[in-house]
């Protein structure tokens, strides 16, 4: 334990220890049968608890503009977008009602967005232009086996002809060759034309590869005699002549199976001035549950997810440029778990930390490295500690920015497995040759951690469950401060509020966190009862803004290009100590990429501060950010908003 950390724990004992026996002298049991709650309220709002662990507090939306939120990003505005798509509620997806709200922390105001589509388990990261950028989201609910009552499956259609693709509408019927059971298309689906291959020494023509379309099918009947045990070929009906003899079906197994959820290829920036979705062009596969992530062009990668019939995007991963508006595949395929975590590097690679939020084979895009999209090279990288127990851990690019040193926190087995890890893990990417190494452990094994990224360069971690979904009552009522180079979690104030699964976290422009979501599978310790979705949002306030007055922060360039400087105006300008630039959140199913505060050099001179922007596009990508100071006691300012261009 370093020497800070062990003066302050020891102040605290102290303090609550004399409390507690005073308290013990006058009132003996009567305490802790009656005045257990007054007291633990009493403690925790002393102002030198509070200077040293923070305080929580419950933010009780009226209940008409109460969600189930699954979304959160932190908009240019100082708004918070909240969304909650059908938001994990099937009543709510079959009545197309889907929720958007507004939030603004310092008026306390809520507004109602109208929302275009399901956007439950959609992508989405921080513009250039200020815009939020969402992508995918939610077509089909899972159905468990037992709900199940037509067969259904996937339909991989080849098309032979080389000379032009094919398209079949929705309804198209497959007929098997050896089952003869037919099976009908729920959309329509256009097969590529095959490619010829040649051999490359002599130029000879080899063969035809076939075009491949992926559709899902369903028996015309309801019942077991329906499905299928084997792979089968199946003729199109409604084709004739060389289309008949070109295109044809291959399904596996077609069954009463459990149906995973099928996403959208839906796409929307959403502007923060005009506070509405704007839809733009849609992506080439649907996705649910993907990840966007910011490239060193200025373009957004869009990776992984579930796509229009359940099945995990098979490696296709494509680009949204902003300025045209339209999406591109890149060259080559390469494929993740849903909700991969990817992080721009500063020499434009993207480094996957293995945290992801489940749905994927075990065994396949889960091991940690550096990914080269240009030339799809990805190189591995060792050392990671419960490399099993990767689903629902955390990661965060730990302050500053400059250093590229990463956290990975907690996790859990595959599925719904009841494992969970209570390791950290540390990864140096600036060394020559990086590797994982075991970081100060949680209390607890831990599945969903929150971490969010502090003005004074300090990480809170908060949150989580023991088990899945917090199954057995095992959500965990704990937060700690970690600071980079530390050997310790400092622990902190509880929080007031359970969060598991579909919650997140986002870093205010006062320097508070606000917390949102949570979805319990049950709501009791025995399994028995269901669970409900927690709509309260909770506001940490960290201890730096219980010690001294924050310092000021005013004036200043709102628009600061890479390379160049801009002088604001603080009365407190001889006390700063360090200046940060920081990228406002995007968060949600414990991933959150667009997290990251970037150390700024500066000067002083009376009461003007002069900051200076680094010139690595990856380092500091296009957009907003909030500009933090803080000073010698470790207090920052409120945000300045600042756009990098």
């Amino acid at each position: 334990m370093n020497d800070r950390a062990g003066r302050r724990r020891a102040r605290r004992l102290a303090i609550g220890t004399a409390v507690v026996l005073a308290l013990a002298g006058m009132n003996g049991p009567w305490l802790y049968r009656v005045g257990t709650e007054k007291y633990h309220q009493y403690q925790i709002n002393r102002p030198e608890y509070k200077a040293e662990n923070g305080k929580w507090e419950i933010i009780d939306f009226p209940e008409e503009y109460r969600q189930n939120t699954i979304h959160a990003a932190l908009l240019h505005t100082g708004k918070v977008l909240l969304i909650a798509g059908s938001g994990n509620n099937q009543d709510n997806f079959d009545a197309k009602k889907y929720d958007t709200r507004i939030w603004d922390p310092v008026k306390g105001t809520i507004k109602k967005v109208p929302t275009p589509n399901d956007l439950f388990c959609t992508g989405h990261t921080q513009l250039a232009n200020g815009n939020l950028l969402i992508a995918g989201g939610t077509k089909r609910y899972e159905k468990l086996k037992g709900d199940v009552t037509k067969a259904g499956g996937l339909m991989i259609v080849h098309n032979e002809n080389p000379d032009r693709p094919i398209t079949l509408p929705a309804g198209t019927k497959f007929t098997g060759k050896e089952n003869g059971k037919t099976f009908v298309s729920k959309d329509p689906v256009l097969v590529p034309r095959a490619k010829k291959v040649f051999d490359k020494a002599t130029g000879k023509f080899l063969r035809n590869d076939p075009g491949l379309g992926r559709i899902y099918v369903e028996a015309q009947k309801k019942g077991v005699k329906h499905q299928t045990g084997t792979q089968d070929n199946y003729r199109i009906q409604g084709l004739s002549g060389a289309d008949a003899r070109n295109t044809y079906g291959i399904a596996q197994k077609i069954a009463l199976d459990k149906k995973d959820f099928q996403g959208i290829r839906d796409a929307y920036e959403f502007d923060p001035v005009a506070e509405k979705y704007i839809k733009v062009d849609p992506m080439h596969e649907a996705r649910w549950y993907p990840t966007l992530t910011t490239l060193s062009d200025g373009k957004i990668l869009s990776v992984s997810g579930l796509d229009d019939i359940g099945q995990l995007v098979p490696g296709k991963n494509e680009v949204y440029d902003p300025k045209t508006k339209k999406w591109t595949y890149t060259a080559k395929v390469r494929q993740f778990p849903t909700y991969p975590a990817l992080f721009p590097l500063e020499n434009g690679k993207i480094f996957y930390s293995g945290s992801n939020a489940g749905y994927g084979p075990d065994d396949v895009g889960r091991d940690p490295g550096i990914w080269d999209v240009d030339t799809n090279k990805f190189s591995k990288l060792p050392g990671l500690s419960d490399s099993k127990l990767m689903e629902t851990s955390g990661t965060v690019l730990l302050p500053p920015a400059q250093d590229e040193k990463y956290m990975v926190i907690g996790g859990g087995g595959v599925g719904e497995s009841k494992e969970s890890s209570e390791k950290t893990r540390l990864i140096d990417l600036s060394d020559d040759d990086p590797k994982f190494v075991d970081g100060p452990s949680l209390e607890k094994g831990t599945r969903y951690p929150q971490a969010s990224v502090l003005p004074d360069d300090s990480v809170l971690v908060s949150g989580g469950s023991e088990d899945y979904r917090g199954r057995g009552d095992s959500n965990i009522l704990q937060a700690h401060l970690y600071r980079p180079g530390a050997s310790t979690l400092d622990r902190v104030a509880d929080p007031l509020v359970g969060r598991n699964y579909h919650s997140g976290s986002i870093l205010l422009p006062d320097g508070r966190v606000m917390f949102f979501g949570s979805d319990s599978l049950y709501a009791d310790k025995a399994n028995t009862k269901p669970g409900k979705f927690e709509q309260r949002i909770e506001i940490y306030t960290p201890p730096y803004l219980y010690r001294d007055a924050q310092p000021s922060l005013s004036g200043g360039p709102q628009t600061i290009k890479r390379g160049g400087s801009g002088t604001f105006t603080s009365r407190h300008a001889s006390s700063i100590e360090n200046v940060r630039l920081m990228r406002p959140s995007a968060s949600t199913h414990v991933t959150d990429v667009d997290q990251r505060s970037v150390k700024l050099d500066f000067e002083k001179s009376g009461d003007k501060l002069t900051v200076s922007v680094p010139t690595n596009r990856n380092l500091v990508p296009s957009g907003w950010y909030m500009l933090f100071v803080t000073d010698d006691q470790g207090t920052p300012s409120k945000a300045q908003w600042v756009k990098v261009p």
